[in-house]
């Protein structure tokens, strides 16, 4: 990951703008650089992926234009040799080829960029910002108008703190130019379902999502992947194993007393080969990384804090023991293809605006979640199931086929890998279990009873009702939502709200985020 800025005004002073900005160092360790431009700044913070040296670093200059980007361009090459036939390069890094394609298409060129990005553009002729952000928001950006007057543009909310009254996040699918958003895509929108056909939704799932982690196997840098033992990472672990030439180092992290997913972990890992590492935390480990979680995740929902929990503290082990840079992971799945909750759905219709919603939120959760955990590590994200092509592959199928009719969810992405033999059968048909319960269920055990502790019913009560959006609405809520507001006071609405089953579903009317509170979890957890 890297992290960037960009200010479009002059009415913060530029000492104060790279005290600020320094508050995300850890996205960028290698490198920093702060420019002043006739409007404003640029800042840029570089973890080194592609293109290593420092030929590198950014921002990008092209004539008087400049580019700050956090993100990977997939398959740049290319598009970098039909552009050298007008352009010069100078570095390998693929978010050179920006602002030549700038210059080329304008603002149309995000319509095509295959890519998770978020980046700002600095265009001389109109001495003003442009901003935008990959269709699923898997790069983060937020932005605010700064009190003096202009508009400020980070990586994370911590940066704007201080510098902006209201922090949003940058919606996702949108640039920002000549003062307005723009939405030039939407990856949960579907004109009309073209996977209408079983088979052909299986055949065509199977063949993206191959090449989802194909493409993001490309870096300079060394490779790791977090490997659950659930079916999302297990695939993609098989398959950019079965790709390689040498053993992939594999990652699994799980409680000391009933971490459930271990031992899965563990068999894919030893049916695929790969240099498998087992951390193990404990309570205290727990307890004591939840004031840093909330303050990095920048949220107070209860979901993401619990499953961030086990993820942070995998990925703070592989920063301080191993080189790897680049970390894979099986997020987005769950959202394409539905939860536990979604067996609920009353008809097809219902899922498919459910997994919109989900689709759309994704930057908020999970996605953040995955961002936040591995780039405070000083590492990048990378998302198959988040590939464009395979987005919309997904939510091109008609939902009646992706419903649970088979007793068994994700039936369509289980049957597209059945013939491959890339998973043992009982990994690839094992039910789903929630990832912080999967990391043992003493972990969100250990967790409520802390807010337990912390306050009496009465005092819950009473500070519940303190809030008007987003009301916490159990001790654990209320206990995230007391540390949120320690780090970002009075920012709220940076989140919709709770992730939560959809209450109005028969059977999903439930006071906890957690599968294991759901009638069909059945065998999940064991």
């Amino acid at each position: 990951m890297c992290s960037i800025l960009g200010v479009l005004g002059k009415t913060v002073s530029p000492e104060i703008l790279q005290a600020c900005f320094a508050r995300t160092a850890s996205r960028g360790p290698d490198m920093g650089r702060f420019v002043e431009l006739p409007c404003g700044y640029l800042g840029f913070q570089r973890l080194s992926i592609m293109g290593l040296d420092e030929r590198g670093m950014q921002p990008f200059r092209l004539g008087d234009d400049y580019v700050v980007c956090n993100g990977e361009l997939y398959g740049f090459r290319p598009l970098r040799e039909r552009l050298e036939e007008k352009y010069t390069f100078v570095s390998e890094s693929d978010c050179e080829i920006l602002l030549p394609l700038y210059r080329e298409y304008g603002l149309e060129m995000f319509r095509a960029l295959d890519a998770e990005f978020a980046l700002v553009i600095y265009d001389a002729e109109k001495n003003s910002l442009v901003a935008a952000r990959d269709p699923i928001g898997i790069r983060p950006l937020y932005y605010g108008a700064l009190e003096g007057g202009g508009m400020a543009f980070a990586s994370e909310p911590k940066d704007l703190m201080g510098l902006c009254e209201a922090i949003l996040p940058f919606p996702p699918g949108c640039y920002w130019a000549d003062g307005e958003f723009v939405r030039y895509a939407d990856a949960a929108h579907v004109d009309q379902f073209a996977m209408v056909d079983e088979d052909a939704a299986c055949a065509r799932l199977h063949d993206l999502l191959i090449e989802g982690v194909q493409k993001r196997l490309d870096a300079d840098a060394p490779i790791g992947f977090l490997l659950s033992g659930g079916l999302d990472s297990s695939l993609v672990c098989a398959i950019a194993q079965r790709e390689m030439k040498t053993p992939i180092r594999t990652f699994a992290v799980g409680m000391d007393v009933d971490a459930i997913d271990l031992k899965y972990a563990r068999q894919v890992a030893e049916y695929i080969g790969s240099d498998h590492t087992e951390v193990i935390i404990t309570k205290e480990d727990v307890l004591q990384a939840l004031p840093t979680v909330v303050e990095l995740l920048a949220t107070y929902d209860i979901t993401t804090i619990r499953a961030s929990m086990g993820m942070y503290l995998v990925c703070k082990y592989i920063h301080e023991h191993t080189d790897i840079r680049v970390l894979l992971t099986g997020e987005v799945s769950d959202e394409l293809f539905g939860y536990k909750y979604t067996d609920f759905a009353p008809d097809a219709a219902a899922f498919q605006h459910e997994a919109e919603k989900r689709v759309r939120e994704l930057h908020m959760y999970d996605v953040l979640r995955a961002d936040r955990c591995i780039s405070v590590n000083s590492l990048e994200a990378r998302v198959p199931f988040g590939d464009l092509a395979f987005v919309r592959c997904a939510m091109a199928i008609d939902p009646a086929l992706k419903m649970n009719r088979h007793g068994m969810g994700k039936y369509l992405l289980r049957k597209a890998f059945a013939a491959d033999s890339l998973l043992p059968e009982n990994i690839l048909w094992r039910q789903k279990a929630a990832f912080s319960d999967a990391v043992g269920h003493s972990l969100v055990d250990d967790l409520k009873a802390l807010a337990e502790a912390t306050y009496t019913d009465a005092e819950a009560a009473e500070k519940c009702a303190r809030y008007a959006h987003a009301r916490p609405f159990t001790k654990e809520s209320l206990l995230y939502r007391e540390l949120f507001e320690r780090y970002y006071p009075g920012q709220s609405r940076m989140v919709a709200g709770f992730w939560m089953p959809n209450r109005d579903w028969p059977g999903c009317d439930v006071d906890d985020p957690s599968a294991r509170v759901l009638g069909n979890y059945g065998e999940s957890g064991v």
